[in-house]
């Protein structure tokens, strides 16, 4: 691991086209071959630790970040529902490449239901060109996770962007990042700029145990030049920016839900390819195995459960983004729904999940823990996914709702 810059090996600009955005039925239509294209060597790749841009280029030209755009807008017109089914059918291919798309769909959800403002307009274009956005919030050595050192200052009619961020993920794979940081008198901005624009470094400094192909590291702003229509108030706490924030939050999970997947269909695979049954089993092969069987039978189920679970609160979310486009007099209970949904949806799943990736190893001896099977990546995986927020509190927060009625956290548009 080092602090080296990460960039892409072609230029973004070759893999953007201004051609007529797909329709949603024909990207759904397009997601499994996708899906199976990212999937080859996606194990061995993230045993080596190389980074997937090839994937990015994939997705870039399926028309898949385009998804969330309005028809209005010029868009394919899919539901948070179809997001997070892509979503989670990335994941079961290649978990990385799934979750480095967190940032964008954010940004589309917030496009989708924002005023048309000439930036968003702009920004919506670039998303129906086949552009594909990150976004780096956070930092690290800070009292506390949320605060921001970074700085915009006015500079004549521009401004100058400085700071250090991290947990940058899917910046490198991006043509934009949303950078959050504070002006002279402290209030909260975002600044989207292109990836590739001068004083703009990405860092390969990521070194969490799993989710290893991210590009989760540091990104370095020096000085960068930042137009005055690039620039626009942090509304997080706005009604569009809360339900957002449980969108990522859903993002994280339905990534989740594609590594269970996975792990029940590596279990089929490790049993038909390489398991023996054990010295006492009464069986000849390991399919026959009962207890193996048994095993591969409760991950299959465990993968059903958590679908339908994340599908339900997908839809839930949608009710609440439909809310807001009509301007319903009940939007903020709708979005506080979506955030209660996904808070449950995301404590119910990590036990499930984790307990999955753990379970896996019963389906064979010591020798399914060899490194050439690579099958710990799992819990790694998923135990960095849900590391993100401490899921202790987000009990806390349901269970002082359930009791109390309160409300604070859930209302703020921030992660808790």
């Amino acid at each position: 691991m080092n602090a080296a810059t990460l960039a892409a090996p072609v230029p973004r600009d070759a893999a953007l086209s201004s051609q007529a955005p797909r329709s949603r039925e024909a990207i759904l239509a397009g997601l499994p071959a996708l899906a199976a294209a990212i999937a080859q060597g996606a194990a061995e790749r993230e045993a080596r630790r190389e980074l997937p841009f090839d994937a990015f280029a994939r997705v870039r030209a399926s028309g898949l970040g385009a998804l969330r755009i309005a028809r209005e807008q010029g868009g394919p017109g899919g539901s948070v529902e179809d997001v997070i089914g892509a979503v989670a059918t990335l994941a079961a291919a290649d978990s990385n490449v799934a979750h480095a798309l967190r940032s964008h769909f954010n940004t589309t959800e917030l496009l989708r239901l924002g005023p048309a403002t000439a930036q968003n307009r702009r920004q919506i274009q670039q998303v129906l060109d086949g552009a594909l956005f990150g976004g780096a919030f956070t930092e690290l050595g800070t009292a506390r996770a949320g605060i921001s050192t970074s700085t915009l200052t006015r500079e004549g009619a521009h401004y100058r962007l400085n700071g250090r961020k991290y947990y940058a993920t899917g910046t490198a794979y991006a043509d934009y990042a949303g950078v959050y940081a504070v002006d002279e008198d402290g209030a909260g901005l975002v600044a989207v700029v292109p990836v590739d624009r001068e004083g703009v470094r990405v860092l390969d400094d990521w070194d969490g145990m799993g989710q290893r192909l991210t590009a989760s590291g540091g990104l370095e702003l020096d000085n960068v030049q930042v137009f005055a229509d690039e620039v626009a108030p942090a509304a997080r706490d706005q009604v569009p920016g809360r339900h957002a924030s449980a969108l990522r939050q859903l993002i994280l999970v339905a990534t989740a839900a594609g590594i269970v997947r996975n792990i029940a269909s590596d279990a089929v695979h490790y049993v038909r390819e390489h398991a023996r049954p054990a010295m006492h089993s009464p069986a000849d092969t390991a399919r026959e195995d009962p207890f193996v069987q048994s095993v591969v039978g409760e991950l299959a189920a465990t993968s059903h459960a958590i679908d339908a679970l994340v599908a339900e609160n997908a839809r839930v979310l949608d009710q609440g983004a439909q809310a807001i486009l009509r301007g319903a007099a009940d939007a903020q209970a709708a979005v506080l729904q979506g955030a209660l949904a996904t808070a449950k949806t995301q404590l119910v799943v990590s036990r499930l999940a984790l307990a999955a990736a753990e379970r896996l190893f019963e389906v064979g001896g010591a020798s399914a823990t060899a490194r050439r099977h690579n099958l710990d990546r799992h819990w790694r995986n998923l135990r960095t996914i849900f590391s993100h927020n401490p899921l202790l509190h987000k009990a806390r927060v349901v269970g002082d709702y359930e009791l109390n009625g309160t409300t604070r956290h859930l209302e703020e548009g921030r992660v808790f």
